[in-house]
Parts: C-alpha cells; sequence; structure tokens
C-alpha cells in the first residue's frame, strides 16, 4: 500500500471535473419536450395546479435533470474512486459485470459495486448486485480456487449503520473513502477541489437553462395550450396517453 498523495488527487479532480460539466451541459442541450412529456404524469400537473406552460415545463425541466445529474455525477464520482484506489492499493477496473473496482488488501480480494448513494435500487436491482457478486466469485476462483474474496457496494456519501449484509458489505460516505485510500479524512478533503471552475461552469450552464425553458414554454403554449393561453387538458393526454389510432385520427 502507497500513502495517498492528495496533491495528485487535487489534480485530477481539477483536471476532470470539466467532464461533469459538460456532460451536464450536452444533457440539456439534446433535451427534447415532447420526450420528456410522454414520461411524465399529466395527472400530477393538474392535481398541483400547474396552469401555465412555464409552470409545466420548469417542473419537467428541473426533474429530468435531477435524475440525469445524479446519475452522471455517480458515474463521474466512480472513475474518481477507481483512480484513488488505484494510487494506494494499486487497484483496477473490473472487466467482470456488476463490479467496478477490484483490488488487493490484507491477502483479500475485494471486488466493489460503487454507487453515487445508499438509497440506490428496489429490491430487484439489489438482488441482482448479489447474483453478480456470486457469479465475479466463482470466475475469480476458476484461476484461484484459494482465493478470499469479500464482495462491498461502496456509496460515496451517506451512512449506513449496519455494514455487514450477510452476503456482502456496504460501506457508505466516510467509510468507503477510507477503505479504498487508508485516508479517515479524504472524505473531506475532496470537497473544495470539486468546487474547480464551478461558478464559470455553472454560469454557462443555467444560461442555457435558461434559454430552454423559454423554447420549451413557448413550444408548449402552441402545442398543448387554447388561444387564450390555458393548458389544454385534453390535448395533453391524448398526446400522452391515447393509443396509437386516436392520436393520429
Amino acid at each position: 500500500m502507497k500513502k495517498l498523495n492528495l496533491l495528485r488527487v487535487t489534480a485530477y479532480i481539477e483536471k476532470n471535473i470539466g467532464v461533469f460539466h459538460q456532460k451536464r451541459i450536452d444533457s440539456l442541450k439534446g433535451l427534447k419536450l415532447n420526450r420528456v412529456l410522454l414520461k411524465k404524469n399529466p395527472y400530477l400537473f393538474r392535481t398541483k395546479n400547474l396552469t401555465t406552460p412555464q409552470e409545466i415545463v420548469t417542473g419537467i425541466v428541473d426533474a429530468h435533470l435531477s435524475s440525469n445529474e445524479e446519475t452522471i455525477f455517480g458515474d463521474w464520482l466512480e472513475g474518481l474512486a477507481i483512480y484513488i484506489n488505484q494510487q494506494t492499493y494499486g487497484g483496477w477496473k473490473s472487466g467482470i459485470e456488476g463490479v467496478d473496482l477490484e483490488f488487493d488488501k490484507d491477502n483479500t480480494r475485494y471486488i466493489v459495486n460503487i454507487k453515487s448513494g445508499p438509497n440506490w435500487g428496489n429490491s430487484s436491482q439489489q438482488k441482482k448486485m448479489i447474483s453478480d457478486f456470486s457469479t465475479a466469485i466463482k470466475t475469480l476462483r476458476t484461476s484461484n480456487s484459494k482465493l478470499h474474496i469479500t464482495p462491498v457496494n461502496g456509496c460515496c456519501y451517506g451512512k449506513d449503520k449496519n455494514p455487514d449484509k450477510g452476503n456482502y458489505f456496504k460501506y457508505c460516505g466516510q467509510i468507503f473513502w477510507e477503505f479504498i485510500s487508508n485516508d479517515k479524512d479524504l472524505y473531506t478533503k475532496i470537497i473544495e477541489p470539486l468546487g474547480h471552475k464551478a461558478k464559470e461552469k455553472n454560469d454557462e450552464f443555467y444560461k442555457l437553462y435558461s434559454e430552454v425553458i423559454t423554447l420549451f414554454s413557448n413550444e408548449f403554449f402552441v402545442n398543448f395550450c387554447t388561444s387564450r393561453g390555458s393548458v389544454d387538458w385534453q390535448k395533453l393526454l391524448i398526446f400522452n396517453s391515447a393509443a396509437q389510432e386516436l392520436q393520429t385520427d
């Protein structure tokens, strides 16, 4: 094991954080109003008394961005975790399905599935992770039957007071970052460099965001509003939910 060089980690973050910001911008650029509307619940719009194009558009765009950003940043954090582990334990990005990181520590091969936070997935997705761990263990033991293997679900933030899940361990937040780096304070040390050029990138993002809200609001007005500017709920519901033959009549 090598001691983590925090300057190298900072340099890595500052060099690569722009990838997250660019993917965030690209996601917004690629957004299409009709595509998002097909995935949203118009009954909920009505129940929440969203009555103007801008209210509805802002709500659906914000919901899309919140979900999408969590995924994009989760992937980015996964890359950071693998980089850090490479520096300390010589770990590597796994090629086994359902395993993101592999590394050896204290005569144990750790196989790690990395998630952004602790509250991810439903019971079926969690069962899939356990199944993937089981398959990975069998795969690794075909070449070394005596290999001691420990599966870990690593979460980049949050807490879990009961890490031993029987089939695997779940390490969250501070415990996860210390587990992959042997630095108990790493979880606080990485927060500052994450802000590298944040204002500049967010100014660019929100300029585009304002343009998208305006464009989509105008598009929604044309396609789903009456001549007096109120939402035509029948028209919106037909677009969102009617059988295909009814949409084309």
